[in-house]
């Protein structure tokens, strides 16, 4: 698989937060905000989410790796490295 681009990364996260959270004005989010805090996602929420990113994009998030998932910028630079590291490797 290629290494997701930072718009692809963003598209992907903003589509699963949505899945998650329907009601969520995911396109009003800003990209740096808190979107677990300001989309009111609780902790099954947030573990959900980590599940379908995993599955669609193929990288492993450990529990280490949830601070890298706190606002859309941060997830879409940890996808885009963690694709990027999975490419090299192969």
């Amino acid at each position: 698989m290629k290494p997701l681009t930072h718009d692809e990364a963003r598209t992907i996260m903003r589509e699963e937060i949505f899945r998650i959270a329907p009601d969520a004005d995911v396109d009003a989010l800003p990209a740096d905000a808190p979107f677990r805090e300001v989309l009111e996602l609780d902790s099954l929420d947030f573990l959900n989410l980590v599940e379908v990113l995993t599955e669609r994009t193929g990288v492993r998030i450990d529990e280490e790796d949830y601070d890298f998932l706190r606002t859309l910028s941060g997830s879409a630079d940890f996808l885009v490295a963690r694709t990027a590291d999975r490419a090299a490797a192969q």
